[in-house]
């Protein structure tokens, strides 16, 4: 995939052209009769659209007090002896096991989290026909949770667990567990190879089936609702591009590179917004 960060020109032009072409900037002062202005053209969006895709990062959990990975509160800016980007690489698992567990069991296993008012929303919206798939960064499980079918964990899951040598499966309890053993390692119980969780690390590449469906699903979709992320991730980001359709629509605390593109932006969590939208 490429990392171009450049804008589409094919995306610029769908957003000039079309009627739901509103954009609130951070800075502004959005009272509530504005909030309830921009969900209102949200929900005009949803009722004319047919085939939604929605595509998420880190700020669709956060909600559900699962820390993101970039905000000031993020896994990033917290301290560890190592930086998050170099425990969880391809590297790094293979040369310090330990302390990529050690991190990863902290801070990467989603236990005792419940999914929130936008993960249970999208799976509202696809039982009702209207959203197709969902494509999700986040690597935590809620959206099936919240009863979503069709979603595409391009970065993976922690939910499901596998030994490098025989494959087999072990699920997110068997690695929390593992802090218990010897070597805090999780080994599998039938020949005691490293069972590795079966997430995209960095140094790693995504699954091509799972580029060919995302691709399909955004490329094909009438909406793409944009949640939660800084859209900063590549190649994950540059999905985003595929994009043909009419309704670009962004929601996340914070601007991104492609808010001027956008035919509704609504710098508002993602849950509260959603919460409000009726299917």
């Amino acid at each position: 995939m490429s990392s171009n960060h450049d804008i589409p020109a094919v995306i610029k032009h769908i957003s000039c052209y079309n009627t739901y072409y509103i954009k609130y900037f951070p800075g502004e002062s959005m009272a509530n009769s504005d909030i309830d202005s921009k969900i209102k053209e949200l929900q005009k969006i949803i009722d004319d659209s047919d085939n939604i895709v929605f595509f998420g990062g880190a700020g669709v959990s956060t909600e559900s007090g699962i820390p993101d990975f970039r905000s000031t509160d993020g896994l990033y800016n917290q301290e560890w002896k190592y930086p998050p980007e170099t425990i969880i690489s391809h590297s790094f698992f293979y040369s310090n096991t330990k302390e990529f567990y050690r991190f990863y069991r902290a801070k990467l296993l989603p236990e005792g989290f419940e999914p929130n008012a936008a993960h249970y929303k999208l799976a509202e919206m696809e039982k009702a026909g209207k959203l197709k798939a969902i494509v999700t960064q986040n690597i935590d499980g809620l959206h099936q949770k919240a009863g979503s079918k069709e979603v595409y964990e391009i970065h993976g899951s922690t939910l499901r667990n596998f030994c490098q040598k025989c494959h087999r499966f072990y699920d997110d309890k068997f690695i929390a567990e593992s802090a218990n053993s010897p070597d805090q390692i999780p080994h599998c119980t039938e020949c005691g190879g490293i069972v590795k969780p079966d997430v995209v690390l960095y140094e790693e590449g995504l699954d091509n089936d799972l580029i060919d469906k995302t691709v399909k699903a955004i490329s094909e979709a009438d909406t793409l609702i944009i949640g939660g992320t800084s859209l900063v991730v590549y190649p994950a980001a540059g999905f985003v591009r595929y994009f043909r359709g009419r309704y670009l629509v962004l929601l996340n605390k914070s601007e991104t590179q492609m808010d001027d593109a956008a035919n509704l932006v609504i710098h508002e969590p993602i849950g509260q917004v959603l919460s409000k939208i009726k299917v």
